[in-house]
């Protein structure tokens, strides 16, 4: 019986080759995303900037329209108003900016909406998030995000050399500016749950990383008389049949998630479908193609037969 491989056994593909038009390409969409930062900024959610949230469901499946919903709502005058399916055809998520005044004009908001679609719609779940707690979070998100770069640099530090730390950290920092700019460049809402996709990712990324430094460092001690340049290349191909399994079988998830997982799904799984691809990529073309700007050790040399799996032993 014949085993299904994405990779071929024995890959000799001279991928920092290609390292200068990687760079390049890393380049291309880190301005593109610094730019629209600048241009656009963000848009963010009512988790941050505040406001009102409301869930409806129509009452008549067949008489539900998304139009007349925001004829009805526009009439209050709540200024800038959002609406979009959620999930079904007859859910609806709301969004209404908010209301000036305290939490009394939040509330009073929200009654008058239900008052107005009473008769056609029920309301599920109502939410309000005030400008104060929106600053706090957003100032959390990006303490958490900050965090875990750092905690990453250090285990990496700890665990391989300075020059690996500082490749690693590039990388993630790289896949982490470029999931905001996507963002940011389709103007997608930036909430908490995209925090949490971009803190996923990075954990996704520095995994991936983390399997081919591992592999490097090996290999260091194992061919001394080779050089960097085919230590890295060889690392990289033992360890791609690894790699594009875990992100084939990762994006099929993400991808059912992203078209039959409804609005509030939709983008959380679009940040992890970038995520994956792009730490996917950094992994290989950034974090690996840095290593060969450092004179690494390469230590005391070891058996080549040493530490080294029976399946992968050479004869």
């Amino acid at each position: 019986m014949k085993l299904l491989r994405l990779v071929p056994n024995n890959t000799n593909f001279d991928f920092l080759r290609i390292k200068v038009i990687a760079f390049l390409f890393s380049f291309i969409i880190l301005s593109a995303s610094f730019m629209s930062l600048i241009v656009n900024n963000l848009n963010y959610g009512i988790d941050f900037n505040g406001g009102i949230l409301l869930e409806l469901r129509s009452k008549k499946p067949n008489s539900s329209n998304i139009n007349q919903l925001r004829e009805k709502i526009s009439t209050l005058n709540a200024g800038e108003v959002s609406i979009q399916n959620f999930g079904k055809e007859t859910d609806f998520l709301v969004r209404i900016q908010k209301q000036e005044g305290d939490q009394k004009e939040q509330i009073a908001m929200i009654e008058k909406v239900k008052s107005l679609i009473e008769k056609d719609y029920t309301v599920r779940r109502s939410e309000f998030v005030g400008p104060v707690v929106g600053d706090e979070l957003k100032t959390a998100g990006i303490y958490a995000v900050s965090l875990a770069l750092i905690s990453i640099m250090i285990y990496i530090w700890f665990r391989f050399e300075w020059q690996f730390s500082i490749a690693a950290i590039l990388a993630l920092i790289h896949d982490v500016l470029t999931t905001v700019g996507l963002f940011s460049i389709l103007k997608l809402e930036f909430n908490l749950a995209t925090i949490a996709a971009i803190l996923t990712t990075a954990g996704y990324s520095i995994n991936d990383t983390v399997v081919i430094f591992d592999r490097v460092r090996e290999n260091l001690r194992r061919y001394k008389s080779k050089t960097h340049y085919f230590i890295y290349n060889k690392s990289i191909n033992e360890t791609l049949s690894r790699t594009v399994i875990t992100s084939v079988t990762t994006l099929l998830a993400l991808f059912i998630i992203f078209f039959f997982g409804g609005a509030v799904l939709s983008d959380f799984a679009l940040a992890m479908i970038w995520g994956v691809i792009i730490g996917t990529f950094s992994s290989i073309f950034v974090a690996v193609s840095l290593l060969t700007y450092f004179n690494i050790n390469k230590g005391e040399k070891v058996d080549d037969r040493t530490n080294v799996p029976e399946y992968e032993r050479e004869n």
